[in-house]
């Protein structure tokens, strides 16, 4: 395939990932996650980057528990399941120490994520989720993928300023 089309299977999942962050409910950013994992897992594997790309998957589901009403799949109990399984990735596609990058990002995500606070799923992307991210999408050639943690970044930075950092201290169900 064209690695033009594939830079741009992965902008568009930068859009939406720009989006998701304007949302001030929890469920609809988790709801907009999902179409934008959906176009990062389709890039991340046509670059051949399968630890990214099959974590990616789980970050899929990830985003659609936590955008669901189901109380199952909004619990803790769910959230171990899916560091399991980003555990289980990690075995299965390992490659080195680069395989540890996207799996140690995405379970830091999926625990903010579970706590279901605003401010701390900020903290867990801005601190430990877009770095790791970073420097697995340099090592790949994820262009795309740099262009959307430095957008995400940004986009949370504005959801901070424009909600307040007070304002994102509640737990939404």
């Amino acid at each position: 395939m064209n690695p033009i089309l594939i830079q741009l299977v992965g902008v568009l999942g930068t859009v939406l990932y720009f989006l998701s962050y304007q949302c001030k409910n929890n469920r609809r950013l988790f709801q907009v996650q999902f179409l934008s994992y959906s176009f990062y897992t389709a890039h991340l594997l046509l670059l051949g980057a399968f630890t990214g790309g099959f974590s990616y998957i789980l970050n899929l589901v990830r985003s659609f528990c936590l955008g669901s009403k189901n109380a199952f799949l909004r619990s803790r109990w769910m959230c171990a399941l899916l560091c399991v399984g980003q555990c289980a990735v990690l075995a299965l596609t390992w490659g080195g120490w680069l395989s540890l990058l996207p799996v140690a990002g995405n379970i830091a995500s999926t625990i903010g994520g579970y706590t279901r606070n605003a401010r701390k799923i900020r903290i867990a992307g801005l601190c430990i989720n877009s770095p790791l991210w970073i420097l697995y999408d340099i090592l790949v050639g994820s262009w795309a993928g740099i262009l959307d943690e430095v957008v995400s970044d940004v986009s949370m930075i504005i959801s901070i300023i424009r909600f307040g950092w007070n304002n994102l201290d509640e737990v939404q169900d």
